[in-house]
């Protein structure tokens, strides 16, 4: 798709004070016109029902800021904490395992409130539940689709998403450095919750680059205290403007 660039203005003739166009100049004008820049918010790991309550009105926020018209989430949107394989101190009082999921269904709806249309993908704790029951040889059938077990019919799941040239993933297979030099393609992902960088690679014939998003999770949660002792979280998220060409990240003030 064509887009108007300086050197194209300067094809402008004036005339009579007026513009006056060429057939061909007219016609990359309303190229111009119609083309749509996509910019893109990139939210990252929720845990829900464990992240922090600020972290949407931060997230809604750089979505007008950055006037956004689309939206993904990075992954690992519920904990599933009752299903996980890390251990939890017995000291702690523990949600059962239906009040944590109807604790998540309620505050992700939040979520859909103010983004009803968006992109999902799906991390290693969303698919916890699916892997038990793989694990126990319980036919796929048996098992209900995000979508309704979360009660976000307009939201669209899935393990990779392509936009403007830029993978979005969870990652789970490394960072987002060494992804997209593995790919030779621009990457964003979440997954490594300590982490939030842009790194930028230029050879003689491309120029790529590879962005790890923060995340909204509450660190002093019991469902966190696997990582209690490791790095605190690098809490924020991201924007990919102007079609994929300019990525961003964003860190929460503390």
């Amino acid at each position: 798709m064509h887009t108007l660039e300086v050197a194209d203005l300067k094809k402008l003739r004036m005339a009579n004070n007026r513009y006056r166009l060429k057939p061909d100049e007219e016609a990359l004008l309303l190229n111009y016109r119609k083309h749509t820049t996509n910019n893109i918010l990139v939210i990252g790991d929720l845990h829900e029902p464990f992240s922090l309550d600020e972290y949407l009105d931060f997230c809604i926020e750089q979505y007008h800021t950055h006037s956004c018209n689309e939206v993904v989430f990075i992954g690992d949107i519920v904990d599933n904490h009752y299903a996980s394989y890390h251990e939890t101190s017995n000291s702690v009082e523990l949600l059962t395992g239906a009040d944590e999921l109807e604790l998540a269904i309620k505050r992700i709806a939040r979520w859909y409130e103010a983004f009803p249309v968006a992109t999902v993908l799906i991390g290693n704790h969303d698919r916890l539940i699916a892997r038990k029951a793989q694990t126990s040889a319980i036919p796929s059938k048996w098992i209900k689709s995000y979508k309704e077990v979360l009660e976000v019919p307009k939201w669209t799941f899935t393990e990779r998403y392509v936009k403007d040239g830029v993978q979005y993933i969870h990652g789970e297979a490394g960072t987002a450095r060494t992804k997209c030099r593995a790919d030779m393609q621009n990457t964003v992902q979440g997954h490594l919750h300590t982490q939030a960088y842009c790194e930028h690679y230029v050879g003689q014939n491309f120029r790529i680059y590879g962005m790890q998003v923060g995340c909204g999770i509450d660190h002093e949660s019991y469902a966190m205290a696997y990582a209690k002792a490791g790095k605190k979280p690098a809490i924020g998220c991201a924007v990919v403007k102007n079609n994929g060409t300019l990525p961003i990240n964003i860190l929460m003030p503390l």
